[in-house]
């Protein structure tokens, strides 16, 4: 043990105590039959958090408040919720292992690459309100699905079965569009070819949205610019634009939509946060109370291919309680409910038998492992409309 020292505030002779392990210690530990798995999250941990600043920047303290009824309820649906994901089997039965490499898209690290772990560690999700209010922010954090890259999403199993994922198409514009009374017909992102010199049109489109959502968070153009080239690795075309290329996108972005004129570059992006977590929220309590676990991205949500139909019923339902609009959903595939529908057994069989997914020994080993931790079994649906 080196011990610390302090003499004063922001003094440069204080020092943390730093503890080494032993190697009588180490040894303990090496010994053991104590694995990863093993260990738990804290008991009634706290999920319902306000900070003092926005979600990612500095200054992003934990703040204390008092506890009132809304909040109570946040708190008591959100452990249900938890609960729930605690006792389902979440995974990716094309890996071996339960981690994937990705890379950084926000903060000082941008860019890097990290191990992203894959497990029940990262189930636990929270609510987390910015600037010391309830009305701003408010989404749901914790999912490794949250981190993932999307091609990857559409792989996941929840309890051994395929998944559906469903996303409200351009959400904070829509959301916006439909404050300003106006129908957007569309994709909003999707601008005149060309627009940014040398880009397909798929990555053009990426840009552009992910542009006017960063612009849509700023309080000025310039902020909004430093901001979206941050959001980029070295190699990337999007690092050197420069302010009069990036505001040409804007522009065009803002022709195509006047109503949005004056809501860009306006600080709405927080705001939006929270709008959309209140549909989050009524989402999510449809299907706690039903017991069928279903996994958010703040826009999107996922579930088994037997609930889509289900789901985007409720996606549909929360917009419109929530906007005072249902908003328009895509989704990712088909779902087996949908096919069910059709009457068609031999299609609804084939259809089963391709969505099946090649699974690893390190998935069968995961999932075997999680059945004796959780004392459940895990029964995968069939064409027949029963487990197993």
């Amino acid at each position: 043990m080196a011990k610390g020292s302090y003499a004063g505030p922001w003094a440069k002779g204080n020092r943390n105590t730093r503890i080494r392990a032993s190697k009588a210690l180490v040894a303990i530990f090496e010994g053991t039959k104590v694995t990863r798995d093993d260990i738990k999250r804290i008991e009634n941990e706290e999920c319902i958090v306000l900070k003092d600043g926005t979600e990612f920047g500095d200054g992003s303290k934990v703040r204390e408040y008092e506890d009132t009824d809304a909040t109570n309820l946040m708190r008591r649906e959100l452990q249900a919720y938890n609960l729930l994901l605690a006792n389902t089997f979440i995974d990716i039965p094309s890996l071996e292992t339960a981690t994937v490499e990705r890379a950084v898209t926000a903060g000082k690290d941008t860019g890097k690459t990290v191990t992203q772990w894959l497990d029940h560690h990262h189930h636990f999700m929270r609510r987390i309100f910015s600037r010391g209010s309830w009305n701003l922010n408010g989404r749901f954090y914790g999912g490794w699905w949250q981190l993932i890259p999307s091609v990857l999403r559409k792989e996941i199993y929840i309890n051994d079965t395929p998944t559906v994922e469903i996303d409200f198409k351009g959400l904070h514009i829509s959301i916006l569009s439909a404050e300003k009374g106006v129908v957007i017909e569309g994709d909003p992102y999707t601008l005149d070819r060309g627009l940014i010199a040398g880009a397909p049109e798929e990555l053009q489109r990426s840009m552009v949205k992910q542009l006017v959502l960063t612009a849509l968070n700023a309080k000025d153009r310039r902020s909004a610019f430093q901001s979206f080239r941050d959001g980029f690795p070295a190699s990337h075309v999007g690092k050197v634009m420069t302010n009069v290329e990036l505001s040409l996108v804007l522009d065009a972005f803002v022709g195509k939509h006047p109503h949005l004129e004056d809501l860009v570059c306006a600080d709405q992006g927080i705001r939006l946060m929270n709008v959309d977590a209140r549909i989050a929220e009524m989402v999510h309590r449809f299907f706690t109370r039903r017991g069928i676990p279903v996994l958010s991205v703040h826009d999107s949500f996922i579930v088994d291919y037997t609930h889509v139909k289900e789901l985007k019923g409720a996606m549909r339902a929360a917009s419109n309680a929530v906007v005072g609009r249902v908003l328009d959903v895509s989704q990712s595939g088909l779902g087996l409910d949908e096919m069910i529908d059709d009457g068609d057994d031999e299609a609804t069989s084939d259809f089963i038998g391709w969505r099946q997914a090649p699974r690893t020994a390190g998935y069968l080993k995961r999932m075997t492992s999680w059945e004796a931790r959780v004392g459940g079994v895990i029964v995968p649906y069939d064409q027949v409309g029963r487990g197993g």
